[in-house]
């Protein structure tokens, strides 16, 4: 008998481990005991790579456990409009078509969200240079009758701030987070502020809108997709959950940074910066 090899233990945990993450298990850790040596640093390696691994599959597998909890809901509610109108042959048909409409509506752009939403994730897209000041002036001229509407007011301020990126999913991260300030905002009087600007190395858009007082717990969880923030003021349509969750996703697929942040005196203040053109 030849003599004991002096890795084979740790070979073996470590393949051990291999096969059971091919397998579909990705809660197995080898937690490799011992110096630290090349076997102890893979191992370290790969007990990481599980763990990152087996977040993104459960953030996955909750993201497309509440996308078909939202898709469900208009479904339930057009099969039941339809029920009600077949049992009442003298209910006003209009009725039920506008109703249709507006629930439909709904559903249709929760699966452009969530399509947007995947395509910033997957980075499936082609970079350009775009000038972000130009996105916010557009975005803002554009939902200046919604806070109209809402007896808001909007101040756009800044100067050139070029970056690289999709000119289509900038302007929906922009467009997002306007419409997001105007809707949450207080009932009467309130404002929007929208500010870009440049930094060394970077371009910084922030968005800001008066409102109620917001917790820091709450302000945490407003990117996550399908938080609505239910203790926040909010008027007219309520959208679909995924404003700041795409906005989110379209900032890191460009290699930037979001911050939220409640404002003193109430409502929130949103930060999104992205590195500038060479």
């Amino acid at each position: 008998m030849g003599p004991r090899r002096p890795h084979a233990r740790p070979a073996t945990r470590i393949t051990e481990a291999a096969r059971k993450a091919a397998n579909g298990s990705l809660s197995h850790r080898i937690r490799l005991p011992g110096r630290q040596d090349e076997f102890r640093e893979l191992a370290d390696s790969f007990d990481a790579m599980l763990a990152r691994l087996e977040a993104h599959v459960a953030e996955q597998q909750r993201f497309a456990a509440n996308a078909s909890h939202e898709l469900r809901t208009p479904l339930a509610i057009t099969q039941t409009l339809l029920e009600v109108a077949r049992g009442d042959l003298e209910r006003d048909p209009g009725e039920l078509v506008d109703r249709l409409h507006t629930v439909n509506t709904r559903a249709i752009d929760l699966t452009e969200a969530l399509l947007l939403l995947s395509r910033a994730d997957a980075r499936a897209f082609t970079r350009e240079p775009v000038d972000l000041s130009l996105l916010a002036e557009e975005a803002t001229e554009t939902l200046l009758p919604l806070a109209e509407e809402r007896g808001l007011t909007i101040e756009t301020t800044g100067g050139e701030s070029p970056t690289v990126g999709s000119p289509a999913l900038l302007l929906q991260l922009t467009t997002n987070l306007v419409h997001n300030a105007i809707v949450h905002n207080l009932p009467e009087q309130g404002s929007v502020r929208v500010t870009t600007r440049t930094e060394p190395g970077a371009v910084v858009l922030t968005v800001e809108n008066t409102g109620e007082n917001l917790a820091p717990d709450l302000v945490a969880t407003l990117a996550e997709p399908f938080q609505r923030g239910t203790r926040r003021a909010r008027a007219g349509r309520t959208g679909v959950g995924l404003g700041l969750a795409i906005v989110d996703s379209i900032t890191r697929a460009h290699d930037g940074t979001l911050t939220l942040a409640p404002r003193r005196g109430g409502g929130l203040r949103v930060t999104v910066r992205l590195p500038a053109a060479d």
